[in-house]
């Protein structure tokens, strides 16, 4: 990576940042199931979160690239950067298809922490990753949209002002492609929370605030909608590729806070007299994870490039998601093997950071739907659905 593209003191600046929030404040929130209010606000309040929003909005201006630094080196530091990664890539779908007149209303407030955009509704029960059979809808009754339908497994709305919603203004039985007739709707939770809106928390096995959501008439300004009717799907996948890239250098920070852990433990912890880290059957898995996650870094590293260099580059972002989150999950496993029983102990935060890690084979695209991409769509295959 070229030096200008390293960020490092950027990396140096959110390290310290992190070193006031250690282990035992990850596991009392991870324990108690609460959100890290402390350290979002102290995100926030060091700029970090508003780092892809324009100068002239309040923000710092800078690339994906920057963003995926602060994300990568908060994971490296033990910390859990999906309590407020939302934030960085919905800026994509405002900041690009926006009109001036909502740029304005909202970045300057989400620059200064005085608005949090952290949610972002798309997923439903029964449609699951195929998006263009959502059911949620839309309908035009004056000055405002009518929404009426069902999301599942969005995190954060109860800690976020807005909600980028995705929604069907037009049928699907209705339109010429399947991805046309859907809408982007900014949601403002603060009206519409008890007015239309239900939000519901789901318990799950890591601490990620997720929730479904119940819309029932809600009513959303027409002056809300991002973009122009019927081509939301496009504006989805705008943001979707920064999504990809961004949780993928999370991984990276991920599988190295893990090999960190496991060379450690490796050279310290003595067996019949030896450190265990002097046998190979330790070494090598510890090597092994080691030289695929500097693969994947380069993935990372390219994808983001592409996408800051405004380049075509879903492809590549599927790939740097799929290889950086291989390589978190082997380097957990790996991790927690080097630490025998020691591994499973709370204190050590070894299983907290397993748990979360694991989300990323499934979320926010699973790997086989990553797989099906590269083969129908690099490699010419035909589509199997």
């Amino acid at each position: 990576m070229s030096e200008n593209r390293n960020y490092a003191d950027v990396r140096t600046a959110v390290a310290r940042l992190c070193s006031d929030f250690p282990g035992k404040y990850w596991r009392d929130k991870d324990r108690e199931k609460k959100y890290p209010v402390e350290f979002v606000e102290a995100l926030t309040e060091g700029g970090y979160l508003s780092v892809l929003i324009p100068e002239e909005y309040g923000g710092a201006g800078m690339d994906l690239g920057a963003a995926c630094a602060i994300l990568e080196e908060i994971q490296c530091s033990g910390g859990n950067g999906g309590a407020c990664h939302a934030q960085m890539y919905t800026m994509g779908t405002l900041l690009r298809h926006g009109s001036d007149a909502q740029k304005q209303q909202y970045l300057p407030d989400i620059a200064s922490g005085k608005l949090r955009l952290q949610a972002f509704g798309v997923t439903e029960p029964a449609s699951g990753t195929d998006t263009t059979r959502i059911r949620t809808k839309a309908v035009r009754d004056g000055d405002d949209y009518v929404v009426g339908g069902q999301k599942v497994f969005i995190s954060r709305v109860e800690h976020s002002d807005l909600l980028l919603l995705l929604v069907r203004t037009t049928p699907r039985d209705q339109v010429e492609k399947r991805t046309q007739g859907m809408s982007v709707l900014l949601v403002d939770l603060r009206e519409a929370v008890g007015n239309g809106l239900t939000v519901r928390p789901l318990e799950t096995m890591l601490n990620h605030a997720t929730t479904e959501l119940f819309f029932d008439a809600l009513r959303v300004p027409v002056g809300n909608l991002i973009g122009e009717e019927g081509k939301g799907f496009g504006y989805i996948l705008d943001g979707m590729n920064a999504e990809r890239i961004l949780i993928a250098a999370e991984c990276i920070g991920d599988a190295r806070w893990f090999i960190d852990k496991a060379s450690a433990y490796a050279g310290d912890r003595e067996v019949f007299g030896t450190p265990i880290g002097k046998n190979q059957g330790i070494q090598f898995p510890i090597a092994r994870s080691y030289v695929q996650t500097e693969a994947a870094a380069l993935m990372v590293d390219k994808a983001s490039a592409m996408f800051d260099a405004g380049e075509p580059c879903g492809s590549q972002a599927n790939m740097a998601k799929l290889l950086a989150a291989d390589a978190s999950w082997a380097a957990a496993d790996m991790c927690l093997q080097t630490h025998g029983g020691y591994g499973f102990a709370v204190e050590y935060d070894i299983e907290r950071k397993f748990r979360e890690t694991r989300l990323y084979q499934v979320a926010p695209i699973s790997t086989n739907l990553i797989l099906s991409h590269i083969a129908t769509h690099i490699l010419g295959l035909p589509r199997s659905f």
